[in-house]
């Protein structure tokens, strides 16, 4: 675990920082967030930020316009920190620059992380990786650009503040960075509330054409590379659509896919408290949270999903089995 993170970083002339594939709010916040925070605290070092394109609902942030989505770097970073990936594999093409420096630093929430690089801080309990950051961050290098990322990933990663992930310490971090007087409104309603048009038609459509199975206790939702290519659809648009499908009534475990080659799905996963989303996930190779997981699998979409409701209908039957064995 990090004590003190300036004092585990050192007096580094170049660093690095990256996070997982297909950046989340989470995932761009915390990066950001750490940008900007060591911008702050290293005036004369290298600070670069390499990651897969963020959706441009996040250019507010500072650091944006800095964002190097090529991974390519002559040298060997002195500090190169990984944040909000559960293991080296999920920060993509920027596992070498990762693997090769000097020193390197895992920060993380996720409970499938068992911990890499030199020095890792993992808290499976906290509701966001810019929750942990909030913490590990000192007020002199805080400022609003700090703020605001940190703000963002929070707000994401617990559907602002809706999800059981939030907690008393999530609240603490929250009254912490209000405090620096950005629109807090205005970053939610642009960043996780508002669609675009094709957003919309791709959550009407897999809504209508969902299916619920296993006495009403799953729903599953897809979209096949046809539609992707008719809407002209890319990964980000198809944020909050498991968390729609999850809202319906009766439901303890929704699932939502898409296409990403000849056979082959990103699965997303949410839980409403019965079912251990990330087991399920870590099984088929992915990671995640106990509510909140994904993987990639192969196959059709009915293949995927009989393999996944395999493993989620044991789940359910070992609790209403332990529960009918319980003491009257």
């Amino acid at each position: 675990m990090i004590n003190d993170l300036l004092e585990e970083i050192g007096s580094p002339e170049t660093i690095g920082i990256s996070g997982h594939i297909r950046p989340d709010g989470d995932c761009v916040g915390s990066v950001l967030g750490m940008y900007a925070y060591l911008t702050n605290a290293y005036k004369d070092a290298k600070i670069k930020i390499f990651l897969d394109q963020p959706p441009a609902i996040y250019s507010y942030m500072k650091g944006y316009d800095e964002v190097d989505t090529t991974f390519a770097y002559p040298g060997q970073f002195d500090v190169f920190i990984a944040l909000d990936s559960g293991d080296v594999e999920r920060i993509g093409d920027a596992a070498k620059l990762f693997l090769g420096a000097k020193k390197s630093i895992c920060i993380d929430h996720h409970v499938s992380n068992s911990g890499y690089g030199d020095v890792f801080h993992i808290e499976p309990d906290a509701s966001s990786t810019c929750e942990i950051l909030t913490r590990m961050f000192k007020d002199e290098y805080m400022d609003v650009e700090v703020a605001k990322a940190l703000y963002t990933g929070i707000a994401h990663d617990t559907g602002v503040f809706r999800y059981s992930c939030t907690g008393p310490d999530t609240f603490d971090a929250l009254s912490r960075l209000v405090k620096y007087g950005f629109d807090a409104t205005k970053i939610t309603d642009e960043t996780f509330y508002q669609k675009s048009y094709v957003q919309n038609q791709l959550l009407g459509r897999t809504l209508l054409e969902s299916i619920i199975f296993m006495d009403g206790r799953c729903i599953a939702g897809y979209v096949d590379r046809k539609a992707m290519e008719f809407y002209e659809a890319k990964p980000s648009d198809f944020e909050g659509i498991v968390n729609q499908l999850q809202m319906t009534k009766g439901v303890e475990v929704a699932i939502f896919m898409y296409e990403i080659g000849t056979l082959e799905f990103k699965v997303s996963m949410r839980s409403n408290g019965k079912v251990n989303v990330a087991e399920v996930a870590e099984y088929f190779g992915g990671g995640g949270h106990v509510r909140a997981a994904g993987c990639n699998m192969n196959g059709t979409f009915h293949d995927v999903l009989n393999n996944l409701s395999l493993h989620i209908e044991r789940q359910l039957d070992a609790l209403e089995e332990k529960d009918a064995q319980a003491p009257v």
